[in-house]
């Protein structure tokens, strides 16, 4: 009884199986691998036009004259007529020492001109006098001869009287201080009713020339030879850009470039000046200074961020026209302000990937999208390439 309990239950697993398999209205579909889906990336094209050769350093503007204003003669500083921070004038008066010393010496020395001026004009009188006599025998030699001697030397007095007229004016001239050339006056440094004397180590102010200006600034040794057949061309122009090198200053004119290289640093300074007419330039501050040396005709460029970084060098994505990306290897002549300039590796027209490199490697299937639906990250696929 047990043995046929257990063959019709094994026959009855069999048919329920059985009933399962007919049942079923198709074969069992099966899965087949789904294609990658295209990388959104951000493209531009390669641009051919002309491209200046652009030399970059890092400079200090520096004022074209500066001045410390000091008296040449002591006295008391009597007023002050400028501003502090005020633009001047050449000739224009800063101070004023009390000239009332300075003034009575001239008075003293024009007047013993006009005492040794009158006589002067007796002892030639006399001399004029006695000489038609010495010739008729009614003066002596003696006498003509003394009163010669007295007319030579009162001219010579008269010269030291001029003399020290000229010296009394010009420290008269010297109780008024002007401005030896167009600026800007600094902090004053001295109050009115103080005693300056020339030996006083400040002065009373500071002035500095601002326009025009000059920056000093330092570029490779490696660069003379460029810059110097620049210079032979022509006027080379320099541009001062702010310390992030982003905004433009002003636009001047190379000057030199200087007579030796610092060996220890392998560079060399130059120095440009600037006409600074809206004051963006300020003594003291660092800039940027780019120099143009040539302009390469015809040259390929592309944005910045289209060039990647790996072990081998410098490399581009080229998006083919089947939507696909190679790795382009490139040489790279120049970055200036968000383009590169390609010497090699690449032609005019050629699609580029400019931004969502990280997620490509060669054969990858790229599709243009927006930048701001792409992650913008330099992040370079170095370790996936070849």
């Amino acid at each position: 009884m047990r043995r046929w309990l257990t063959t019709a239950l094994a026959l009855a697993a069999l048919g329920a199986v059985g009933f399962g398999l007919h049942g079923r209205t198709g074969p069992v579909p099966t899965r087949e691998a789904a294609s990658p889906a295209p990388v959104p990336v951000v493209t531009g094209s390669v641009a051919q036009h002309d491209v200046p050769l652009v030399l970059t350093g890092i400079g200090t503007v520096q004022a074209l004259n500066t001045a410390a204003i000091r008296s040449q003669v002591t006295g008391i500083l009597e007023s002050v007529d400028f501003t502090e921070g005020q633009a001047v004038r050449r000739g224009d008066v800063l101070a004023r020492i009390d000239p009332r010393v300075f003034q009575a010496q001239l008075d003293q020395a024009q007047a013993q001109l006009a005492r040794d001026q009158a006589l002067l004009a007796n002892q030639q009188t006399n001399l004029g006098r006695d000489e038609p006599l010495l010739q008729r025998g009614f003066a002596t030699d003696e006498r003509v001869t003394g009163e010669r001697a007295q007319v030579a030397q009162t001219q010579s007095s008269l010269k030291a009287d001029q003399a020290a007229i000229d010296l009394a004016r010009t420290q008269l001239d010297f109780a008024t201080l002007r401005a030896p050339f167009d600026g800007v006056t600094g902090l004053r440094l001295i109050d009115p009713g103080n005693i300056i004397r020339p030996t006083d180590a400040t002065g009373i102010v500071v002035l500095t020339q601002v326009q025009p200006i000059s920056v000093v600034f330092t570029l490779p040794a490696a660069e003379i030879a460029a810059v110097q057949a620049a210079l032979a061309r022509g006027p080379v122009q320099a541009v001062a850009y702010d310390p992030s090198g982003t905004r433009p200053l002003d636009t001047g004119t190379l000057l030199l470039i200087n007579n030796q290289a610092d060996a220890n640093t392998g560079t060399v300074q130059l120095k440009a000046t600037f006409p600074n007419a809206d004051r963006q330039l300020w003594p003291g501050t660092f800039v940027n200074v780019a120099v143009t040396t040539q302009t390469v005709r015809d040259a390929l460029t592309v944005p910045a961020d289209a060039v990647q970084q790996n072990d081998h060098g410098p490399y581009v994505f080229v998006v083919g026209a089947d939507r696909t990306v190679s790795l382009q290897p490139v040489q790279v002549a120049q970055r200036q302000r968000g383009t590169v300039l390609i010497a090699s590796g690449l032609k005019a027209g050629e699609i580029v990937v400019v931004q969502g490199q990280y997620r490509l490697t060669p054969g990858t299937a790229v599709v243009d999208a927006p930048a701001s639906a792409v992650p913008n990250t330099t992040t370079a696929s170095a370790g996936m390439l070849p």
